[in-house]
């Protein structure tokens, strides 16, 4: 049976609605939670899940290292944009306001990037190589690294980070 065009396109609207309300619904949490156990068990550090929320990111998810020397992640806390992996990705991967550059850059540590132009070298580089990297810079003790994890449009919708004891 020949379907009229009209009715195509309203087929094909209601379709997309589905599928975006589909979408929508799916948790990212209990999606993310088998990579965060094997990117865990793999390296043997804290992964971590973050959102991106107010051009930085906010943790919303984490698998504690089972080593006894291991890094903290807590739910709820932000990662500061120039002082942390995740806050890197969100600065080069993210959208609208989220790649606008921080206009105050507190120092946490001596290693914190504090010169606006080398942090926009640094989300560049992001940018480039596809993940980030803080050492050192909002804990003297933590390095992290992160990568973006992007919807079916190419947004970004989450960071996976590793977190760790710097000195490994």
């Amino acid at each position: 049976e020949k379907v009229p065009s009209t009715g195509r396109f309203r087929l094909g609207v209601r379709l997309l609605q589905l599928g975006t309300h589909v979408l929508q619904r799916l948790d990212v949490r209990a999606l993310a939670r088998p990579l965060l156990e094997q990117v865990e068990r793999a390296t043997g550090e804290t992964a971590t899940l973050s959102l991106p929320a107010a051009g930085e990111g906010v943790t919303v998810d984490h698998v504690p290292s089972r080593r006894s020397v291991r890094s903290a992640a807590l739910v709820g806390r932000p990662s500061i944009a120039h002082a942390t992996a995740v806050g890197k990705v969100v600065l080069a991967f993210g959208q609208g306001s989220e790649t606008e550059l921080p206009a105050t850059l507190t120092a946490f540590t001596s290693r914190t990037i504090t010169d606006p132009s080398a942090l926009a070298a640094a989300v560049a580089e992001v940018a480039k190589r596809g993940w980030g990297e803080a050492d050192r810079e909002r804990e003297e003790d933590l390095a992290a690294i992160a990568v973006p994890v992007f919807d079916h449009l190419g947004n970004l919708v989450a960071v996976l980070g590793v977190q760790g004891p710097a000195d490994r």
